[in-house]
């Protein structure tokens, strides 16, 4: 079966040049997708004396080329694309530095929703009209159709607001594994973190309140950061500490009547990760998801010594390559619900696809502090 639609366009975005320190370079467009869709296109330079990928961002002028169309099979499921974000992640993978790279030619986008379209002859799980994800999530959703097979996709509810469809699985789903996967809480405990204002600490927060778990938050001192203390209370957050505040002998002492916490999330790394440690009762572990400062962790012997701390990482693709597909999908649509009745909110900003690179400068952090980007076709 061969998939009619109307002309749809593939983007090619390109302006500007990151600097490459390598010997011999050669250029390859990635022009060669057999889907009729609309997408990212990137130039990519590969440096052929380690095979590291450079991707070169431009987002000046878009140039549309016309695609042929992609033949949807017996088990296969076509899904119009309703809406899909712009995660750092996403930014990590075009950049080549993210710990798996999708062969090239390749489309970006991990996570998104899409409304079925058509399905192949042997697919009875689907019916178009639904809303479905890709669960576990699955790269290439920054187009406006895909198609694969029926076992890629979840159906959900559409009931749950679109933005939170299109983004409840890698930040939401993180932060409710790391709550669960390391330590045993318990209501009335506590967790510390710090990147509080991220889609991830907002979610930490929401989710220990439901479960009795107190909250201490620290954030990075900067233009807004009464406004963004205000927005963490409002989400139940206990208490909120520029990182200003800390430069105190004793950081403990700032806890009125929070238990000191056992557990404590770092996706910064370098001083803020140093704090997370300092909050941290003995034998408590500090869990760590990212590294936007892209400072390294640094731990004091003493704090191995005396305190028995301990350090993990947490890695979502990891956990989802366990083999854990059904699990996964309960969790979503726990957490869907939960966005659903308004008990789990983020904030996030719709770019139409035609706006994509001032959503993408936005996503860098090229014009400060901004909502979660979520593009929509």
């Amino acid at each position: 079966m061969r998939q009619n639609t109307n002309t749809l366009y593939q983007i090619i975005l390109h302006r500007y040049v990151t600097t490459v320190k390598s010997h011999r370079l050669r250029t390859t467009w990635l022009s060669r997708f057999r889907h009729q869709v609309r997408l990212l296109l990137l130039c990519v330079y590969i440096n052929t004396h380690n095979l590291h990928f450079y991707i070169l961002f431009s987002f000046g002028e878009d140039i549309l080329v016309n695609l042929p169309p992609v033949e949807v099979k017996e088990n296969d499921v076509c899904v119009k694309m309703i809406a899909a974000p712009i995660n750092p992640s996403d930014i990590n993978r075009i950049e080549g530095v993210y710990p798996v790279r999708p062969p090239v030619p390749a489309v970006g986008g991990y996570e998104g929703v899409g409304e079925v379209y058509a399905v192949g002859s042997k697919v009875n799980g689907f019916s178009p009209g639904d809303w479905v994800i890709p669960s576990p999530p699955s790269s290439g959703t920054w187009q406006t159709y895909v198609v694969k097979e029926e076992s890629v996709w979840h159906k959900i509810d559409k009931a749950c607001p679109m933005e939170y469809a299109a983004t409840i699985t890698v930040n939401p789903l993180t932060a409710l594994r790391m709550l669960e996967d390391f330590v045993v809480l318990n209501s009335g405990d506590s967790v510390v973190q710090n990147g509080a204002t991220s889609i991830v600490g907002q979610c930490v927060i929401q989710l220990a309140r439901l479960r009795g778990i107190s909250t201490i938050n620290l954030i990075r001192d900067r233009a807004g950061s009464d406004e963004a203390r205000e927005q963490l209370k409002a989400l139940g957050a206990d208490e909120v500490f520029s990182e200003s505040q800390l430069n105190v002998k004793n950081v403990k002492s700032l806890l009125v009547n929070l238990p000191e916490p056992a557990l404590g999330f770092n996706c910064v790394g370098g001083n803020a990760a140093s704090l997370v440690l300092k909050y941290l009762r003995e034998g408590g572990t500090m869990v760590t998801y990212g590294g936007m400062s892209k400072k390294p962790i640094t731990v004091s012997t003493t704090s191995f010594i005396f305190k028995d701390l301990a350090l993990r990482g947490f890695w979502l693709q990891s956990w989802l390559s366990m083999g854990k597909v059904k699990e996964c999908r309960e969790m979503i649509d726990y957490l869907l619900g939960l966005a659903r009745d308004g008990k789990l909110k983020y904030e996030t900003e719709l770019v139409p696809f035609d706006e994509f690179p001032v959503g993408l400068d936005k996503a860098l952090g090229k014009l400060g502090r901004q909502p979660k980007q979520v593009i929509t076709f």
